[in-house]
């Protein structure tokens, strides 16, 4: 395993590759997935984008037959590209639209909680969906540099590797977001708005 984790590619034998590439999967799957979930904001979304992303990495390897460097960069671009690809996609999907802030935050009081802090799990939930409901006002490149960022805890070199920008580019864009998300969060810190 820890010859997979430096370098993933194809070996001579067939089924050894799919075994490889399977435990390589595995282990990267739910880092993906989460990356998905920021960057798309819907867990059935994010997993199909997960799914989406290692078929394309496995469908890759084997067409190309090359070792890989750095793989878990390598397929964290690739998430990212399938993201960006299904976030351009909604725009045109109009029956997708998320219900009303209102509306959710009804669902979200009536749903049932078994953790015994059930204030602290609600007063959590309220600040999720805000921070949801704020990360979907960025636009899509906002919200990879801003999730690659701060969730993923990438340097903003490797942002710039994996998005194909400039350094300065990535500035820019995580700027802006956080100058959005700033705008946007501004009362739960200090009780009014800017």
């Amino acid at each position: 395993m820890a010859v997979m984790a430096e370098r993933l590619g194809a070996r001579s034998e067939p089924h050894a590759n799919t075994r490889e590439f399977s435990a390589w999967m595995a282990s990267e799957q739910k880092r993906i997935f989460l990356l998905c979930l920021r960057m798309l904001q819907e867990r059935e979304e994010a997993d199909c984008a997960t799914q989406d992303t290692f078929l394309k990495a496995y469908q890759a390897l084997q067409r190309s037959g090359d070792d890989l460097e750095e793989p878990g960069k390598w397929v964290t671009r690739i998430a990212v590209n399938t993201c960006l690809d299904r976030l351009r996609s909604r725009k045109w999907q109009i029956w997708r639209r998320r219900p009303s802030a209102e509306d959710e935050s009804i669902i979200l009081e009536l749903a049932p909680c078994d953790e015994p802090a059930a204030d602290a799990r609600v007063f959590a939930g309220q600040i999720q969906t805000r921070l949801t409901r704020a990360l979907q006002k960025l636009s899509p490149r906002q919200r990879a540099v801003f999730a690659l960022r701060h969730y993923e805890h990438r340097g903003l070199d490797e942002i710039a590797d994996l998005l194909g920008l400039d350094a300065g580019t990535v500035k820019m864009h995580l700027f802006r977001a956080i100058r959005k998300l700033r705008s946007e969060l501004h009362d739960l810190y200090f009780g009014r708005t800017p």
